[in-house]
């Protein structure tokens, strides 16, 4: 038993680390893990027989010493993502390694009910399954659900802008497509993915915060690993509190951004160039407004968590470079000195892709956890 719990282990963290870190030479995978170079190899070649990686040659113009063939996660390996808003439903393939393949978003007709969004859901991912290759392998369904999620079996206890109460998502995607599915809160699996592949890269501790269609929602990293709290409901920043009276989500609303620039809907790339590329003084006045309203949240995130790094992603990041000395002097003059003076703030550096990068590790983490059940996840 301690046997095969240690290959699994091993087979965990060199997979991890293509998944994490892309491809690389052998020759770094047994400098990073600790193990020998037979025992690597040996690894490989079992990943390499479960479909999960393959090997090419080395770049002979870049070798010192014995050239060491290079490992590369398999993109064929696939997970879909799916992520309801209150305006439309987005849904992608994911391929192991972490990147969007491909991507399908439709409008809805008024915030969709759990049943419309499951339909919606389902007719999106046969589009994008349908033209897959045989050798391809969907493992499962990852949700990122603007709303409470609870950890243990995925059930959407409260998503209040898409008006969902004890919503069994999970369930009712399942039966709809075939596929596993997994559930979780959208700006929880942003902080994570952050951390893993974006502006989070190379830190330990960090606070994030999101701001979509459906409001504001954050998540902490603290010690490497994201904090779920009880009942995975931590990082509900939209209802600390702003500046002036209210929660932050009913101060710092995407609803204002849109209607200053004279629209009523926008993909996120759209409203980041309609607000980047204005020179109307009143788009400009509301960037202003909204980042006031968020410092003192911000302030408090610095006070209590102490973190080296506040991530801001969708319309949050989008006003956060609009204007970032403006956001800096005021969270400076809401946070402590001595706490705020080595923080950083950033905007997330996934862009568009983010929720779906989130919504496919819920089933990639299966995956990195054993790798050798990957015939088992796989439809």
């Amino acid at each position: 038993m301690a046997l095969l719990s240690t290959r699994r282990h091993n087979l965990s963290a060199i997979l991890t680390l293509l998944h994490h870190d892309g491809s690389q030479p052998r020759s770094a995978l047994t400098a990073q893990t600790g193990l020998n170079r037979s025992t690597v190899a040996a690894l490989v070649g079992e990943l390499a027989e479960l479909g999960l990686v393959h090997e090419t040659d080395p770049d002979p113009t870049n070798q010192v010493g014995r050239p060491s063939p290079t490992v590369n996660p398999d993109s064929r390996n696939l997970a879909i993502a799916i992520n309801p808003e209150v305006d439309a439903v987005t849904v992608a393939l994911v391929a192991l390694g972490g990147h969007v393949v491909d991507t399908l978003r439709r409008e809805t007709q008024g915030v969709p009910s759990p049943d419309e969004a499951v339909r919606l859901s389902a007719a999106l991912v046969d589009e994008l399954v349908a033209p897959l290759s045989p050798r391809s392998r969907v493992l499962g369904v990852g949700v990122a659900v603007p709303g409470l999620v609870r950890a243990d079996d995925g059930l959407v206890r409260l998503a209040p802008h898409l008006e969902w109460r004890d919503a069994p998502v999970a369930a009712m995607l399942a039966e709809a497509t075939g596929y596993d599915v997994a559930v979780g809160n959208d700006a929880r699996l942003g902080a994570l993915v952050e951390h893993i592949y974006g502006a989070g890269r190379g830190y330990d501790d960090l606070v994030y915060l999101n701001g979509g269609p459906s409001g504001i929602g954050g998540g902490v990293i603290a010690g490497g690993r994201l904090i779920g709290g009880a009942s995975g409901y931590a990082g509900e920043f939209g209802h600390t509190r702003g500046a002036g009276s209210g929660d932050l989500e009913s101060l710092v609303r995407r609803s204002e951004l849109l209607a200053v620039v004279g629209r009523t809907a926008a993909s996120a790339d759209e409203l980041e160039q309609l607000i980047l590329r204005s020179d109307d003084p009143a788009v400009l006045a509301t960037v202003h407004a909204q980042l006031a309203a968020l410092a003192p949240a911000l302030g408090d995130a610095v006070n209590i968590l102490n973190p080296p790094l506040i991530v801001l992603g969708g319309f949050l990041g989008t006003i956060l470079a609009r204007d970032p000395a403006y956001l800096d002097e005021r969270v400076a003059a809401q946070a402590l000195a001595a706490a705020y003076e080595d923080v950083r703030i950033a905007r997330a550096a996934l862009g568009s892709d983010l929720l779906m990068i989130g919504a496919a590790e819920l089933i990639f983490a299966r995956l990195l956890a054993d790798p050798a059940r990957v015939r088992d996840l796989a439809a």
